[in-house]
């Protein structure tokens, strides 16, 4: 007996999941009638993070929906920005530090694992701290225990904070995170950080901020000009504060620590 058929259609934006047949339009997919349309989307490739929507026969329809014989799908492409039932903030795998460290340096909430835990280990982490899972590993963001995800398209640093700028739009507050380890910086008197400084350092720089997590030092240093211009066009195409009290950071770090975080 023949198995029911159905007819599909992608978005040009979800092109990159699917093969090249599946990129002209409708095409014909074969179903068992026992699985549905969501494990159908992704049986061809694409993940459940990156479907704005769903549709059968022109009307919406949830995942969860048994596709018939004859029906026609349509999947939709994410709206940006998107909007997420929760916090706004980001888990990235060990292939994003560049990312992390950029979403950092703008106040953005982003953890990062510097060290390949496994994708189980850091799906349970994006359900437990209701984080969005940031990857570019297509069977990641295909766990079903994920809180939340989205697929990284671009390989080049530039294009993947806009992609997640534009798609999430949070809130943007430079200067106001430590770019090694996320947590948050506060002001800082020479006094209480020179123990972190070298010579030249503290005798060309007052003013200063340290994280309350890791006690990095920041100051305004030799990379003013390239941190500044990366703040600056986030804030021109995406919104937010364009100084804070500190400013443009340079790093310090404590002799046991290893080299310099940066957002480079």
């Amino acid at each position: 007996m023949d198995k029911p058929e159905i007819r599909i259609d992608f978005p040009s934006s979800l092109h990159t999941f699917v093969g090249a047949r599946r990129r002209a339009g409708s095409t014909a997919v074969q179903v068992d009638g026992t699985s549905t349309l969501g494990h159908v989307v992704e049986s061809l490739g694409v993940p459940l993070t990156e479907v704005g929507g769903l549709t059968v026969d022109g009307a919406p329809a949830d995942a969860s929906h048994l596709p018939a014989h004859g029906q026609h799908v349509s999947v939709l492409a994410v709206a940006r920005p998107q909007h997420l039932d929760g916090p706004l903030r980001f888990l990235l795998d060990v292939h994003l530090g560049t990312l992390a460290r950029r979403l950092r340096l703008l106040g953005v909430d982003a953890a990062y694992e510097s060290v390949d835990i496994g994708d189980a280990a850091l799906a349970a982490r994006s359900a437990a701290e209701q984080r969005v899972m940031l990857s570019r590993d297509r069977g990641l963001l295909h766990r079903r225990e994920l809180w939340a995800g989205a697929y990284v398209y671009s390989h080049r640093p530039e294009e993947q904070l806009q992609d997640v700028l534009s798609r999430f739009a949070p809130p943007l507050e430079p200067w106001t995170r430590c770019t090694a380890c996320n947590g948050v910086l506060r002001e800082a008197a020479k006094t209480t950080v020179r123990r972190h400084l070298e010579d030249g350092t503290e005798r060309s720089y007052d003013v200063f901020a340290q994280c309350t997590a890791c006690e990095q030092v920041y100051w305004r240093g030799a990379h003013h000009a390239r941190l500044s211009a990366i703040v600056a066009e986030a804030v021109e195409r995406y919104g937010g504060p364009r100084t804070a009290p500190v400013g443009p950071l340079n790093t310090s770090i404590a002799p046991q620590r290893d080299t310099p975080a940066t957002a480079r």
